[in-house]
């Protein structure tokens, strides 16, 4: 990897000086973006195939975005959940009707809304499930990626994540992903009260679940009475190919947690979407966030759906990555990619541990101008912005496609 210019290398040391090192970033320092395009304080440019984890779906600086944000920007942006803002209904209303559900319960970071889940999932157990006070479980799937609060990583299988935080949140059964026998010997019908799985885990490497596993857990959940929550905040909002991964198997479950895209790589913007029946157990007071659905976030999400209605952004995620995955599949055959897995704009690229690891191929692709982000040692990640132009794609493509020629 070619060492980095002066200033970039001094604002480096910098940041790591004064910020804890929970993160190995690639030594790249943006300075400005647009599209699927970003520049570093040196003025060199590089394709971005991460996305910032699916949350720029609709690329850097989109114009509709930010002129939704501008405009709320000159009007109010908090209120706190204290009052109403004229923002609100529209949101929850419009989002409810593209999942499909009933009620929104707005948060901010995707881990708030998984916590928020995993709180309305209890709760509904024992108000409307019966189950006795204390005994819900909630079952889980190994290589999970959730979150990293204490509670969400009580149940993560990935020791990097998990270790030295405990003590431990109680009421978790985790099972192998995919694995429907285990599922079913885990899933009781009298303390479960919910199976919470991604539809295609994306830490875990863009893992897809074996064909038929989705509409089996359908199934499981509605024979025993048991919620099943979908955690789409990578998988959904036009990543696949679909508004939400579970619609390729025909599926909807009974919880959709959102966030990333959501607002739009504008502002953070999560939210749990249910039925009435579900999210109606809150009573005020039980649960909230002092900036969640703020109207500045409603303002920008509320962009965000409109552009969804449209189905533009999930037809290109479709097109684009039916050609993405055929480009990648001839790779498979250099003996250098071992596996390449994935559904729409979003691909996980193993590669043979022999030739290197995942954060060498990235350094090498930040040389070439393209950033990508590598995990669980061998395996990179491919996920970019969905308006991307298939000439940058196939460009972006050509040089992974140098860089393992080497």
């Amino acid at each position: 990897m070619t060492p980095p210019n002066a200033a970039t290398e001094a604002f480096i040391t910098a940041s790591e000086a004064h910020s804890a090192h929970n993160y190995h970033p690639l030594p790249v320092v943006v300075a400005t973006a647009e599209g699927a395009w970003m520049t570093d304080i040196e003025g060199r440019r590089y394709l971005d195939l991460l996305a910032g984890y699916s949350a720029l779906n609709f690329g850097h600086g989109n114009q509709r975005l930010i002129e939704a944000a501008k405009a709320q920007l000159e009007r109010v942006t908090l209120t706190s959940r204290a009052f109403y803002h004229d923002r609100f209904a529209a949101f929850c209303t419009q989002l409810a009707e593209l999942c499909g559900m009933d009620m929104v319960l707005p948060m901010n970071t995707g881990a708030e809304a998984v916590e928020t889940a995993v709180k309305t999932a209890r709760k509904w157990g024992y108000q409307v499930k019966g189950v006795l006070d204390g005994r819900a479980k909630i079952v889980v799937a190994g290589n999970n990626f959730h979150g990293r609060t204490t509670t969400i990583v009580s149940f993560s299988t990935d020791q990097e994540a998990r270790a030295d935080f405990g003590p431990y949140t109680p009421g978790f059964e985790i099972v192998p992903y995919g694995d429907l026998t285990a599922l079913r010997s885990a899933v009781t019908e009298k303390n479960t009260v919910a199976v919470l799985l991604e539809p295609i885990q994306g830490e875990a490497g863009v893992l897809v679940p074996p064909a038929g596993y989705l509409p089996a857990v359908r199934e499981l959940t509605r024979e025993r009475n048991v919620l099943f929550i979908a955690d789409e905040i990578q998988s959904g909002l036009g990543r696949t190919g679909r508004t939400f991964a579970c619609e390729h198997e025909g599926v909807v479950p009974d919880m959709y947690v959102l966030g990333k895209a959501l607002g739009g790589g504008v502002v953070p913007v999560s939210a749990v979407v249910s039925s009435s029946e579900v999210l109606g157990v809150f009573k005020p007071g039980e649960h909230g966030s002092t900036f969640g659905g703020n109207p500045l976030a409603c303002a920008v999400a509320l962009e965000v759906i409109a552009m969804l209605r449209t189905g533009e952004f999930q037809q290109r995620a479709a097109e684009l990555g039916e050609h993405l995955h055929a480009e990648l599949g001839l790779l498979t055959g250099t003996g250098k990619v071992t596996q390449v897995r994935g559904r729409g704009l979003w691909a996980g690229v193993d590669i043979d541990p022999s030739y290197g690891t995942g954060r060498e191929i990235s350094e090498k692709l930040m040389a070439k101008g393209v950033l990508v982000k590598e995990t669980h040692g061998s395996t990179i990640r491919i996920a970019p912005p969905l308006m991307i132009s298939k000439e940058d794609l196939d460009w972006g493509l050509d040089q992974l496609q140098a860089v393992l020629a080497v």
